[in-house]
């Protein structure tokens, strides 16, 4: 008790002689571990505000309790705290804080630091002084570009030490590269140092993604080259030209004005939060990426959009002023004007990140699902029970539909799901009994009844939910018969009416509208038009099973068995019933066949 005071009264303390200025504090556990950090604009009432007031947050709540010492950094200004913060969560990893997820490594376009640089793929980044362009999220993209510089430049592809001193002693002979002109043989001093470079320089230029300045230059040196007459090195001009533009048409996005842009989008669900990037340079799009975050105290989504944008810039070393945002983060950036575009050039930027965010997030959905098959279905049936606010998971789903086509045959069908699957081993079709004519209302309740008096006899275990297919009428019929077996408190019970695909709960007047794309919603449909399919297939089973019994079993004289043999061979009685007395006769033999014969004949009888 002594030490939990001492440690109240530290942190009073501490709390009592903070600054209000920005930075970044740490908390800390009664192991010393670094549990928290977080950034503010004032350090007093930030870090006060935990200490002070009631949470909303359990997790913020449970975060307190285990605060045993808290330290901070005073820092110049939010963006500072900002960067400062980014940097220490990833050193620290702390438990309560957001992590980025970056399970992945992106490959990057390297241009090496040596005489005759080098141009290459890499997904490892080293501190050698060689320069770096991307990451690229899409290692197609990063080809296509290795590709057009390759059909434009002959750059060098040998790791050979080109240093002057071992060009001038011809330590170096060219290989196949130079003979099919995709090398000008700089090994062999058949190619200067700076006319290699300039290749160098607009490869750079490609790269950052100013391609329209590239393009403005080759132009240039088109027309003078044909000024002076020289026809083939114009010639070769023209040709990187419209390479270049072929690739600006097929790989880039344009839009109509020539600025300069960080295009940023927000998508989240319970667990992760993503942001994706595009870059846009001179009017193009040059680059994309996205991220991912993983939740920890419900973090608000301005203050994870503020992390993400920190994180982006840097990892993409971006010094673009103008920001493009689908809402005002929780954040001010020296000389950074953020906006929301409501329409236009800047909206289509902002809905192409947004869209490039949902894939992302789609594409993570799918492999997850693939990696445990049993994902999809647990997120599908927890979206279920929180929309019906059910007590437990619905793994187990029965559906009830009467079919009863111009009142002949009444049927009911039961289906059954089970993991958000059909079980059809499982599938249940009634006859109706107890009721007389066409009466949905009656016949869902026997057939409600019905079924869970048996699964009580055999003590089978009950369904968790029970979907009727029909309105309020349907639905406070099935919860009488559920009612007179003492089992309505035990189970969910829904109906589905067909009008608008509202959802009905008992005595409850005001339905349920599920959003037309939801996932609960779609599962409710599939267990609903499963059943009619199953009911409907029955009750024409029945319907047929009538016919023939009604024709053949009013025949005298005709047994199962000749039935049996007449059908299988006839396939219908419609045939039969145009089949010859001889036709007949070959089946069943010539008395059986003369008495067939005469029923569906009598006018020709004797």
């Amino acid at each position: 008790m002594d030490k939990q005071l001492n440690t109240k009264e530290n942190i009073q303390l501490i709390l009592s002689t903070l600054p209000e200025k920005p930075g970044v504090y740490q908390y800390f556990d009664k192991d010393g571990k670094i549990i928290y950090v977080g950034k503010a604009k004032n350090l007093k009432k930030r870090v006060s505000s935990y200490f002070t007031k009631k949470h909303d947050s359990s997790k913020v709540t449970v975060l307190v309790k285990q605060i045993v010492n808290l330290k901070y950094i005073v820092v110049d200004t939010e963006e500072d705290a900002l960067l400062l913060e980014n940097n220490l969560i990833k050193e620290h990893q702390p438990r309560y804080n957001i992590l980025l997820k970056d399970d992945k490594t992106y490959p990057w376009l390297c241009i090496t630091k040596e005489p005759f640089p080098r141009v290459f793929k890499t997904r490892k980044v080293y501190k050698n002084g060689a320069k770096y362009f991307g990451p690229f999220s899409s290692i197609t993209t990063l080809h296509v570009l290795l590709s057009l510089i390759g059909e434009i430049y002959p750059l060098r592809t040998c790791k050979l030490n080109l240093s002057p001193e071992n060009i001038n002693a011809g330590k170096f002979k060219v290989c196949l590269q130079y003979h099919i002109h995709k090398c000008k043989g700089p090994c062999e001093n058949l190619q200067t140092e700076a006319d290699y470079l300039q290749m160098i320089t607009e490869v750079e230029e490609i790269a950052n993604g100013n391609i329209n300045s590239i393009l403005h230059y080759l132009e240039q040196q088109m027309q003078s080259l044909a000024a002076e007459l020289k026809f083939e090195e114009a010639q070769s001009i023209k040709e990187k030209y419209e390479a270049l533009e072929r690739y600006k048409s097929k790989s880039i996005v344009t839009t109509a004005t020539q600025d300069d842009y960080d295009v940023f989008a927000y998508d989240d669900d319970d667990k992760s939060a993503y942001i994706n990037i595009l870059r846009i340079s001179k009017g193009s799009i040059v680059q994309g990426y996205t991220i991912e975050y993983t939740k920890r105290l419900d973090e608000p989504k301005e203050e994870i959009l503020a992390m993400a944008i920190v994180e982006l810039r840097t990892k993409l070393r971006s010094q673009t002023k103008q920001l493009l945002v689908p809402f005002l983060p929780d954040l001010e950036l020296n000389s950074v004007n953020f906006s929301i575009p409501s329409r236009g050039d800047k909206r289509k930027l902002l809905d192409l990140s947004m869209q490039n965010v949902r894939e992302y997030k789609l594409d993570k959905l799918k492999q997850a699902e693939k990696l445990n098959p049993d994902h999809r279905m647990v997120r599908i049936l927890s979206t279920l029970q929180k929309d019906l606010k059910m007590g437990s998971l619905p793994m187990h789903i029965e559906c009830f539909d009467n079919s009863n086509i111009q009142g002949t045959h009444p049927v009911a069908a039961c289906v059954v799901f089970k993991k958000a699957k059909p079980s059809k081993r499982d599938y249940r079709h009634f006859n109706i009994k107890t009721v007389e004519g066409p009466n949905d209302f009656a016949s869902m309740e026997e057939v409600v009844y019905r079924r869970y008096r048996r699964m009580l006899d055999e003590e089978t275990p009950l369904p968790q939910l029970i979907v009727v297919d029909g309105g309020k009428g349907q639905l406070g019929m099935a919860m009488g018969a559920l009612q007179q077996l003492g089992i309505s408190a035990k189970v969910t019970v829904i109906g589905i009416a067909k009008r608008l695909e509202e959802i009905y709960f008992p005595e409850d007047p005001i339905p349920l509208y599920l959003d037309k794309n939801s996932e609960s919603l779609k599962l409710i449909q599939q267990l609903r038009d499963e059943a009619h399919r199953f009911g409907i297939t029955h009750h024409r089973n029945q319907r047929s099973k009538a016919q023939v019994t009604s024709e053949l079993d009013s025949i005298t004289g005709i047994g199962e068995k000749s039935k049996k043999e007449l059908l299988t061979h006839f396939k219908s009685v419609k045939r039969l019933r145009l089949a010859s007395n001889d036709e007949i006769a070959e089946i069943v033999g010539n008395k059986r066949a003369s008495i067939i014969y005469a029923h569906f004949h009598p006018d020709l009888s004797s």
